[in-house]
């Protein structure tokens, strides 16, 4: 299982050239990568926080006859529960093209806290066509970005699952975690991108490993629908690294460690629509991964109470989220795995079961990884903010999860898909729209309350910022550590409330000024609707509150 090429900054810059390319394969699917100029696939972009990125990408996409992932009746106007989609260019200004086809391509830097504009982290208007000259990403990362793993990725509305599940995805990662964790310092690192993708062997019945499981479902996206077993068919394969671990058998990647040996993984969860819930297994017991950064944020960083490492026997990371953790070696001659274990994604969900991704083996000549942290790191210098979890909120929102049917006649017609402030009327993200769903003041600290009215999970994400999880479901949460992607369970008709997420929010850095959006991390219900937009304004100009403009725009509570 190779690592990916590290790309490293030099005297504080780092300058990437990348291609964006896809390719049609004998069974009809469509990959999807980023290439250097000697044909490395998804380097790792390493920074230190301070450094100058300067990344060119040239779009050389090609129309292989792709579809985009929403309702397949959305862009029919005639049709009451359409939404709009740009197909063609506003302008041939790349910062203002707006335009989102299946050969359209941006970058989003998930995680990372630079301004949300065109040439630095801007989604919305940003596109670049075919034929344009190579497009420049040129930012700064901020001096105190947290240490630790992000990543970059397509956001184009309509096309993100099957870019991403193509294949289109890199790790990026600010240096320093030793620096705000000392008990990491001189680990060797590895980095685990994990991807999925269309099935490999989609017609293969399951291996006779596995229990006998009751009839296979199918969903409205023809995906293997959650069967509530843990087992049976997945709804898509997945990849460590770019190496497939295929249904029906999951043959495992597989790497080699010094036995006993300690390392840090770093571990990306790429994919577009699996959850994961990772372990780690000596002769089939789980043994301690000891969590040391949650989505790029050290768990310690930035005054938080929480202790230096977290022992665990397992890690959920849904869709988008990255975590980084201690694991120790297998003593020679013990079978060990990195797995997934089965995943509830609800009854409207997809199938998430157990599965190997990769096989550790134990040797005593093992190469060493890469990459090694420092060994006698500076500490990085104490926080300037106080605490985000001991700020009172200056106000609480709350926000809902809903689907529906698109044609409710037609009980096998595609969802719409909807993330709703409380108060308005549900309406699918409209990429010609220029008012937002919420504004807020730089400066202030919120508590968002986001409920879940559909019966499937879902994968909140906001970008450029991070966030604290305080309760689940009305159930004080003690997670003094900051996230930027959190799943929302699912509804189902016995619960006598909808279960919900409550987060506080941090707007206090003043790189957020502007218009970015917050969404599910389940592309294919981005892609389908379930995305809003927020604007931050200046602290001196702001007044905080849903969009003036548009009647009735939902729920707001001053704390006093």
């Amino acid at each position: 299982m190779p690592e990916p090429q590290d790309l490293r900054s030099q005297d504080g810059v780092l300058q990437v050239d990348l291609t964006f390319r896809n390719q049609k394969q004998p069974d009809g699917s469509i990959r999807y990568c980023y290439l250097t100029p000697d044909g490395t696939p998804s380097p790792t972009l390493r920074l230190k926080p301070g450094d100058l990125l300067i990344l060119r990408v040239k779009n050389d996409l090609t129309d292989l006859g792709s579809a985009r992932t929403g309702a397949a009746n959305a862009a029919d106007p005639s049709t009451p529960t359409a939404w709009p989609l740009c197909v063609s260019r506003v302008s041939s200004d790349p910062c203002t093209s707006g335009a989102m086809t299946a050969t359209s391509a941006n970058l989003h830097f998930h995680g990372l806290t630079v301004p949300p504009l065109c040439h630095q982290d801007d989604v919305l208007k940003t596109s670049i066509q075919p034929g344009d000259p190579p497009f420049e990403y040129r930012f700064r990362v901020p001096a105190d970005e947290p240490p630790g793993l992000y990543w970059y990725h397509p956001h184009i509305h309509g096309f993100s699952k099957v870019q991403v599940l193509g294949g289109a995805s890199g790790a990026l990662i600010i240096e320093g975690l030793e620096r705000a964790n000392p008990a990491v310092a001189g680990l060797p690192e590895r980095v685990l991108v994990i991807r999925d993708q269309d099935l490999v062997h989609p017609d293969a019945p399951p291996s006779r490993s596995e229990p006998v499981v009751p009839k296979m479902l199918i969903d409205r996206d023809g995906d293997a629908a959650n069967n509530g077993t843990g087992f049976g068919k997945p709804a898509k394969d997945l990849s460590v690294n770019f190496v497939p671990v295929p249904y029906p058998d999951y043959p495992p990647a597989s790497l080699t460690m010094r036995p006993g040996e300690r390392q840090l993984w770093r571990v990306l969860n790429a994919s577009a629509i699996t959850y994961l819930n990772l372990a780690v297994l000596f002769r089939r017991a789980p043994q301690r991964l000891g969590l040391v950064a949650v989505d790029g944020v050290p768990i310690n960083f930035n005054g938080s109470p929480a202790p230096p490492i977290e022992w665990v026997d397992h890690i959920g990371v849904p869709p988008g989220a990255r975590v980084e953790f201690v694991v120790d070696g297998p003593p020679l001659g013990v079978p060990a795995l990195l797995v997934t274990r089965t995943v509830d994604t609800g009854p409207g969900g997809e199938n998430d079961p157990n599965r190997a991704l990769v096989s550790i083996v134990a040797a005593a000549d093992a190469a060493e990884p890469r990459a090694k942290l420092p060994s006698n790191p500076k500490p990085l210098p104490a926080a300037a903010l106080p605490w985000v979890g001991n700020v009172a909120p200056v106000r609480v929102r709350r926000l809902y999860f809903s689907e529906h049917l698109q044609n409710p006649d037609d009980p096998t017609s595609t969802d719409a898909f909807y993330i709703t402030v409380d108060g308005q009327k549900p309406a699918p993200f409209d990429p010609r729209a220029s008012a937002p769903e919420i504004v807020v003041k730089q400066g202030d600290v919120e508590d968002w309350i986001i409920e879940n009215r559909s019966m499937e999970l879902h994968d909140f994400h906001i970008h450029q910022l991070h966030f604290q999880l305080l309760d689940w479901s009305g159930l004080p949460v003690n997670e003094p550590f900051l996230r930027d992607t959190v799943n929302v369970p699912y509804y189902n008709r016995r619960m006598l409330q909808y279960p919900s997420v409550r987060l506080r929010m941090d707007f206090r850095d003043p790189n957020l000024v502007g218009t970015f959006v917050y969404h599910c991390h389940v592309l294919e219900h981005e892609d389908g609707g379930m995305m809003g937009r927020i604007r931050v304004e200046p602290r001196a100009t702001a007044s905080s509150t849903t969009s003036s403009n548009q009647p009735n725009r939902g729920e707001l509570h001053d704390v006093q």
